[in-house]
């Protein structure tokens, strides 16, 4: 894509919502930690159904893991893969208070030292509660990123690396809450809503779906 239509792509998607943010529900970056660890594999809605009911009983890394494991998992056992994430979560509880005083790290790296914690995950951190220009690519932003040619790559690694050089600095920011919320409701898996896309002469799709 072109750079003056990958301009033209970012400053649509803004003026749709200048100020995207995850769906996720969470008040603390400790919160967005667990919420995002929960949510593979898992909707944002069924995570925050789960969190509703969890944080206002344990929301600090001592206090989960003063809840323990077995009663975690009834808080989160609405959530697909439950005992791996329970077990996790409370792995990564006992990491942030013997290495990080209880606090979420801010570097990647130290982020992907902790249990259930990979680049993704990292990157949503990053972005969302520390403001940095990363950019996390899950399905959705994979889906879109290949179908309108924004940034084509054969896996997730490539296409962020595609995106990190492709997408200017003014947008960087924003840019990954804009490719999922367009991915989520727009660019659908099975049936983009092509004929209601704001970027649909930008978009490289062949398939374009129309108005029934």
């Amino acid at each position: 894509m072109k750079r003056a239509d990958v301009i033209e792509l970012f400053s649509r998607l803004r003026e749709l919502d200048p100020h995207p943010t995850t769906e996720l529900v969470y008040s603390t970056p400790f919160e967005l930690l667990v919420a995002v660890v929960l949510s593979a594999q898992a909707t944002d809605v069924g995570v925050n159904k789960a969190t509703k009911k969890l944080y206002p009983v344990a929301n600090t890394p001592q206090a989960i893991l003063d809840l323990g494991e077995d009663s975690l998992k009834r808080y989160i056992s609405t959530i697909g893969l439950f005992n791996a994430k329970a077990k996790n979560v409370i792995a990564l509880c006992r990491l942030l208070i013997e290495k990080h005083g209880g606090e979420v790290p801010r570097t990647r790296e130290a982020l992907e030292a902790l249990p259930g914690v990979g680049r993704k995950t990292a990157n949503v951190v990053l972005n969302t509660a520390f403001n940095e220009p990363t950019i996390a690519v899950d399905t959705h932003i994979f889906r879109v990123a290949n179908r309108t040619g924004l940034a084509p790559g054969k896996d997730v690694r490539a296409v962020e690396d595609k995106l990190e050089k492709t997408i200017p600095a003014e947008f960087k920011h924003d840019a990954h809450h804009w490719l999922i919320l367009h991915g989520r409701y727009v660019c659908k898996a099975r049936k983009p809503d092509c004929p209601h896309c704001v970027i649909r002469d930008l978009c490289r799709y062949k398939h374009k779906t129309v108005a029934d």
